[in-house]
């Protein structure tokens, strides 16, 4: 455990990309098996020990030192592990930390009950290093700047191993991967994962800043507005299993349990998951394909662990295909865009058209055609254009020159900051997540704002500084962590698209809303009204 603390405590004060691989990789390659599989696991994917929770700490820290210290403390920490590691009173005994894989296995072991005397036990026997790697740990949330793309390729730099092959094998296994350890460290056969379903991770693309392309070398797809999704099916009668993951390796089958059962074949195919409607490019037709409800739609479906059969009928899945990557043992990858395209047409009368089409290529004369044909895809609901070169080979992650995404313009509107919280990890310092509103009337005539939406990104180091001194210069009343501010100040606020919500008081809810731009020469009853985002719903 102290190798592990002393990781974490490097890690949270390096800011180069390439110190924080070295750091893993040199742990991963002097940590003994199975401690290192699961610092890994923890580093990659967050574990889960559901009877440690962010609360379960606030109640015994509260037990141990003052109730209002704690509060005040946690506020300007801004994050709750490193707060209770300060604050924990010092045992009697001289630690006695345990390794990784004893605390992984105490902290299993725990439940509801038992954690409000056993944690306590297992924190005394660390120091405040110790206790931090521990609560980093137990909640699963690292939260210090390392996404699980970083971990693994640490790991395939400590091992000299293709980071693509540890991609493919990472989702067959479970921690602490002994499997992917004796493979990679110590040279015994790649983990055999033919039979099992899966995650391979996907090609993605880079966006089309200012550029062209030739349309002799590229080829043209809508961009739906959905989730991204692999559906895998492998193995052979009755052992074959299906699942749905998305696009972070998520296995989501669960949610949308009627495609388990759509794929007749062992494979891997890539595409959007969409539900039906006519939001999306209109109703089912040969210019824009349409037949996709809204993302809003599918929204409603999203996060749930079951479905009802009511959701079932009115939200039907279905999965909008735009390439494949294995096809009965058979490895389309290696093959260029425009043969696995042919295939993959072939292959489209041997799936249900009630839960499969095929992403639809659009056609243009020449590049200023195809960004002609774009300016249309708002008034469609459609995200924009991908742009994939024809003699591409799918290969994972992001290569420059392969496939490029051609988003829509982002739309703008002017909202008035509201509501400040602090942020976590590097930005706890500073309040960096703020909540903004549009007027509900004519603002001179006594109209109140509402909430119309939240962002925490958008803006330069600088300007968070700045904006930090305005939160605190301007604050007029407090709520735990978040101020409410004088509301004086206007955001120039960019988002993809707004949808209608219940959940909301304005009604209206923005999609990937971020700061464009610092109004701080605008009034604020000069800000938009929510009749102007009410306007551009197109649910």
């Amino acid at each position: 455990m102290e190798a592990f603390a002393a990781l974490i405590d490097a890690l949270v004060y390096t800011r180069s990309r390439n110190e924080k691989l070295r750091l893993i990789a040199e742990y991963l390659r002097t940590t003994p098996d199975p401690d290192r599989g699961w610092a890994l696991a923890a580093l990659a994917d967050g574990l889960d020990f559901p009877a440690v929770k962010s609360g379960t700490i606030r109640t015994l820290l509260k037990e141990r030192v003052d109730p209002v210290l704690w509060t005040l403390s946690r506020d300007f920490v801004g994050d709750t592990a490193e707060t209770a590691s300060l604050l924990w009173p010092a045992p009697e005994a001289a630690p006695s930390p345990p390794g990784v894989s004893e605390a992984v296995e105490l902290l299993t072991a725990m439940n509801r009950k038992s954690v409000l005397t056993e944690l306590p036990r297992l924190l005394d026997r660390l120091d405040a290093e110790g206790r931090y790697a521990l609560l980093k740990l137990a909640t699963g949330g690292m939260r210090i700047g390392i996404s699980s793309r970083l971990a693994k390729t640490a790991f395939a730099q400590a091992f000299d191993v293709p980071i693509d092959e540890v991609e493919e094998y990472w989702h067959g296994l479970d921690a602490p991967y002994g499997e992917l350890f004796a493979w990679a460290a110590h040279g015994q056969p790649a983990p055999d994962i033919a039979n099992l379903p899966t995650f391979r991770p996907f090609m993605l693309a880079h966006p089309l800043e200012d550029g062209t392309v030739d349309l002799a070398d590229y080829a043209a797809e809508w961009k739906w507005d959905g989730i991204r999704v692999e559906l895998v099916r492998a193995g052979q009668g009755e052992a074959a299993q299906t699942r749905l993951f998305s696009r972070s390796g998520d296995d989501i089958s669960a949610t949308f349990p009627e495609l388990l059962d759509a794929l007749p074949f062992s494979a891997v195919l890539d595409g959007e998951l969409l539900v039906r409607g006519s939001a999306q490019g209109g109703a089912e037709n040969e210019r824009t394909q349409g037949g996709a409800a809204s993302f809003n739609a599918l929204q409603q479906r999203l996060g749930r662990k079951t479905v009802s059969k009511k959701m079932l009928v009115e939200a039907p899945a279905f999965v909008r295909l735009y390439d494949a990557l294995l096809v009965e043992g058979e490895d389309w990858r290696p093959l260029p865009w425009s043969e696995r395209r042919a295939r993959l047409e072939a292959l489209m009368p041997r799936l249900p058209a009630s839960h499969f089409d095929l992403s639809k290529v659009v056609e243009a004369r020449d590049f200023d055609h195809l960004a002609q044909i774009r300016e249309g895809s708002r008034e469609e609901a459609i995200e924009g254009l991908m742009l994939k070169r024809r003699d591409s080979p799918y290969i994972a992650g992001r290569r420059t020159g392969l496939w490029y995404k051609w988003k829509r313009d982002p739309l703008l509107v002017d909202c008035v900051l509201m509501y400040a919280q602090r942020g976590s990890g590097k930005r706890s310092s500073f309040y960096s997540d703020y909540t903004f509103g549009c007027w509900a009337g004519d603002p001179d005539g006594g109209a109140e704002l509402l909430p119309v939406g939240k962002a925490y990104s958008g803006f330069t180091d600088e300007e968070l500084k700045k904006l930090d001194r305005h939160v605190r210069s301007n604050t007029v009343n407090r709520f735990g962590p978040v101020r409410e501010t004088d509301k004086s100040l206007v955001f120039e606020v960019a988002f993809d698209s707004v949808h209608a919500s219940k959940r909301h008081k304005s009604g209206l809810a923005m999609r990937f809303p971020r700061i464009h731009r610092i109004r701080w020469d605008k009034p604020a009853h000069e800000a938009d009204r929510i009749a102007a985002l009410e306007a551009l719903i197109r649910d």
